[in-house]
């Protein structure tokens, strides 16, 4: 039985990840932080977990993590997460839900983030795109799970890249997130008021940290750099994700899904459909869905990717990548069916 501990239990990625590994044959969670409700029964934060999960929360504390602990998942924010992390990651493997272990060249991340205070483990660090980066994966002590917006441009383009069907100078990328995907925290931006009934552009030009992650994964597909165009949305659901990736290829529709179901024969989670997904094909799972159709008046070819921000973007694939680092079947633990309706 793998002892699972996690920190910032009380946010969204979190709770998501109490819920995924309620189920989980072979883990228990032994331990929960929360900077802001330490102290707390997390149920009594949580209310969704009343009779089903009853444990407190504790401070931080890594001699007890390394006695009490196998994994740690740690859902603080970025810039935070390196500094615990590096207290316990000579004695406990670790899934990072933040972004400060994604990108490889400390440069980048400070560029776009902020001083990275650990940088001597960037390069002990796994990306945890667990269908690409599998093999690397199950031998690594610290994983950086991806962020959300990369996972569902990533699984689509990276197959296309790999095998030249893409021209790579020519990318551009239309992404829409559900609420959650900006977090917890109480925030203007994400009130009812403000979000409902509306569909709204940010981070519009080259703004949206996850771009350097992104690219930073095409380049290595490809064997060269590659830049996008990348423009997030924000739409009035709760979760949810929805990518739409215009490329330009010679190659025809047929041609372009049988590279990436290829590809990806044999991946639980990662599928081609006829026809065109939606979010709700995925609401609640850690599955990503394929659509592509190709324009026959020009080169284009659009692609529509989904994804559950919070399952597959986050916390269904940082269990994924638990499952890998501990020898289990990857899809151990989450074999969910969409929520419907």
């Amino acid at each position: 039985m793998i002892s699972i501990g996690i920190l910032g239990a009380t946010g969204y990625t979190g709770a998501e990840l109490i819920r995924l590994l309620h189920t989980h044959r072979q883990a228990r969670i032994t331990y929960c932080s929360s900077r802001q409700y330490n102290g707390k029964p997390i149920s009594e934060i949580l209310d969704f977990l009343k009779g089903s999960a009853e444990f407190d929360l504790e401070e931080f504390d890594a001699s007890a993590i390394k006695n009490r602990c196998d994994v740690v998942f740690s859902c603080l924010p970025h810039g935070v997460s390196m500094g615990f992390i590096a207290r316990i990651i000579d004695a406990v493997k670790v899934v990072d839900l933040s972004a400060d272990f994604r990108l490889r060249d400390v440069s980048v991340y400070q560029s776009w983030y902020q001083e990275h205070t650990n940088p001597e483990l960037l390069g002990k660090a796994v990306y945890g795109l667990c269908e690409i980066h599998r093999e690397e994966i199950r031998n690594a002590r610290l994983v950086a799970n991806p962020g959300c917006y990369p996972t569902s441009v990533l699984l689509p383009l990276i197959p296309l890249l790999k095998a030249g069907l893409i021209e790579k100078d020519d990318i551009i990328v239309d992404s829409k997130s559900g609420v959650s995907g900006a977090g917890r925290g109480l925030s203007l931006k994400t009130h009812i008021c403000e979000t409902g009934e509306s569909f709204s552009a940010y981070k519009v030009g080259r703004s949206h940290r996850h771009i350097p992650e992104i690219e930073q994964e095409l380049s290595r597909a490809a064997g060269e750099n590659v830049t996008i165009e990348f423009t997030p949305h924000l739409i009035p659901i709760s979760r949810g994700m929805l990518s739409t990736i215009y490329v330009n290829t010679s190659a025809n529709e047929q041609d372009l899904k049988a590279c990436i179901k290829d590809f990806y024969q044999g991946s639980a989670f990662v599928r081609v459909i006829d026809g065109v997904p939606a979010t709700k094909d995925v609401r609640g799972t850690n599955r990503c869905l394929m659509g592509v159709a190709k324009n026959k008046a020009s080169r284009r070819a659009t692609i529509i990717s989904v994804i559950d921000n919070l399952t597959k973007g986050a916390s269904g694939q940082a269990v994924q990548n638990m499952n890998l680092m501990f020898g289990l079947d990857e899809a151990t633990g989450l074999d969910y069916i969409p929520v419907f309706p």
